[in-house]
């Protein structure tokens, strides 16, 4: 997926952590919501 203007960074984690965070905010958890984001949700948060 392409977003202009977002900055994407993976980083190495442990444990199936899958978080998205926007400006140093926690904006998707899938520990916290038991679910991967939709790419619809991944688009949404990128505009942001």
């Amino acid at each position: 997926m392409k977003q202009a203007g977002a900055q994407v960074e993976l980083k190495k984690g442990s444990g199936g952590v899958f978080e998205i965070t926007v400006d140093g905010k926690l904006a998707f958890s899938k520990k916290a919501l038991g679910r991967f984001p939709t790419d619809d949700e991944v688009a949404a948060l990128a505009r942001t």
